[in-house]
């Protein structure tokens, strides 16, 4: 069964917000997405909103909860208390938890699992009473022990932060092996139990050779490349074409 596509609507959010206006309007083109087969929308509302706001997390949660119930929600953030405390009350099926400085343009690397062992552990319990599946930010470079210290979280899954791949649009050698050391992150986790997600700098071209080296892979979430296509295609037609990259 291929991949789950989740709709990043960030950038979405982004260009809307350099003006003081509805458009372009963030629920309505998760509504274009989740209509054109999308399995879910993501967002990361950041502390100063300058992507996704706050008002915008329980018009989606409306939105899926309204139309698409068989859809998901997925927030991703650092948790701080804040954090925490905003998606406990929007309730999204899924939660990523990542790593990054709040001043950080976009995210861009993974958890120390051993290091941040016990504070995730702590933050995984809080969450799991929302009934939320976790899920972690993970480096692709991980080892044995990482991964075994992000299953001793309790977190459901790891998200593989895939911007190095993506970043090898140009280079078919360099991107050959990047792909190998997600595949080889992606298998350990696997073997512990844990269910593999893949996000950053994902495209129609680059998803099907990832979705044939992990084909357990359960979802990619993509934001930026979905977004760019959208602007030459229309959101409809790319998600179709980004369906249709999990599958080939």
């Amino acid at each position: 069964m291929p991949a789950s596509l989740s709709v990043n609507l960030n950038a979405i959010a982004l260009l809307r917000n350099r003006r003081d206006l509805p458009w372009p309007s963030v629920t309505g083109f998760g509504r274009i997405a989740l209509s054109a087969g999308a399995h879910g929308l993501t967002v990361h509302p950041r502390p100063d909103q300058r992507h996704v706001r706050f008002s915008d997390l329980p018009e989606i949660r409306a939105l899926i909860d309204d139309e698409f119930p068989d859809r998901e929600f997925n927030i991703e953030g650092y948790p701080t208390g804040d954090f925490l405390a905003l998606v406990e009350a929007t309730e999204p099926e899924q939660i990523t938890l990542v790593p990054d400085d709040p001043e950080q343009p976009t995210s861009d690397h993974g958890w120390d699992f051993i290091a941040n062992r016990e504070m995730l552990k702590a933050i995984v319990t809080r969450l799991k009473k929302t009934g939320a599946r976790i899920s972690l930010f993970s480096d692709p470079d991980v080892s044995e022990e990482q991964i075994a210290a992000a299953k001793a979280t309790g977190a459901d899954r790891i998200e593989l932060y895939t911007g190095p791949y993506g970043a090898c649009y140009d280079d078919e050698k360099k991107a050959a092996a990047e792909l190998e050391r997600l595949g080889k992150a992606a298998d350990m986790a696997h073997a512990a139990g844990l269910g593999v997600n893949a996000g950053h700098d994902l495209t129609v071209a680059n998803l099907p050779a990832l979705a044939r080296r992990i084909p357990y892979l359960a979802e990619v979430s993509i934001g930026h490349g979905l977004t760019a296509y959208a602007l030459e295609y229309g959101m409809a037609e790319t998600v179709r074409r980004f369906l249709d990259a999990l599958s080939a």
